[in-house]
């Protein structure tokens, strides 16, 4: 896997054993990059032309920087409750077939600044992790543990059994977001950017919130609505 930009490659440089290799942008002078290079023991670093670059990440914008890495593991759903620290109410977000890799992206990004215990994906339907995604993660991808399920119902009701509540978002038959019950273990359910969630991943909700929108624009962004989301529960709990 190819992933690109200066944040990312900093990020990777806290678990180098995940980089293989490194290309640089020939002429460069970029203090961060540079000392992240200097922390990279014995790991080839190439220096390239400006268009290898351009080639290597999709025209997306490298900031003079792509490196080749090992795929990103690939967690049970048994293995992301494990990871949950002893005592503590684990917070997972569960994303139903979203199709845009920048918005997994902030939303990884999101979840490592709020402390989520992992995320939940679709496999099929569904945007990967892909180099975008890494980088509008700035590296986050690297840190917030993720699972990439066959039938996102099956999971949510492992969860359940698990004793997690299951929040879906949804305008129909949804309280405000604000009354929502968080001091429990809790999945936080985000919907496809245009359908939203699922029908038969509703039938698994709990219960299901919503933003009220008090302009003429019907929904937010899902990485939007997913922050804002994150950041009540949290704001919850720390009360």
């Amino acid at each position: 896997m190819i992933v690109y930009g200066k944040n990312v490659l900093s990020q990777l440089q806290d678990d180098p054993s995940t980089i293989l290799e490194v290309y640089v942008q020939k002429g460069l002078k970029n203090s961060q990059i540079q000392q992240v290079l200097k922390s990279l023991k014995g790991i080839p670093v190439h220096e390239v032309a400006k268009p290898y670059l351009d080639r290597m990440s999709s025209n997306g914008i490298h900031q003079g920087v792509a490196a080749k890495v090992k795929d990103l593991p690939n967690y049970t759903i048994e293995q992301l409750l494990k990871k949950v620290p002893e005592g503590k109410n684990g917070l997972f977000v569960a994303l139903d077939e979203l199709q845009d890799p920048h918005n997994i992206g902030a939303i990884l990004r999101t979840c490592d600044a709020i402390g989520v215990d992992g995320v939940i994906m679709t496999k099929h339907r569904s945007a990967a992790i892909t180099p975008a995604a890494v980088k509008a993660s700035t590296g986050a991808a690297y840190t917030v543990p993720t699972a990439s399920v066959t039938n996102m119902s099956q999971a949510l009701q492992t969860m359940k059994d698990a004793g997690y509540w299951i929040v879906g978002t949804d305008f129909e038959d949804s309280r405000d977001y604000r009354e929502g019950i968080y001091d429990v273990p809790v999945v936080l359910v985000i919907g496809n950017e245009g359908k939203g969630i699922s029908k038969n991943v509703k039938k698994n909700c709990d219960y299901k919130v919503n933003l009220p929108m008090k302009g003429n624009v019907q929904s937010l962004n899902a990485s939007v609505a997913t922050g804002i989301l994150l950041y009540e529960i949290n704001r919850q709990r720390e009360l």
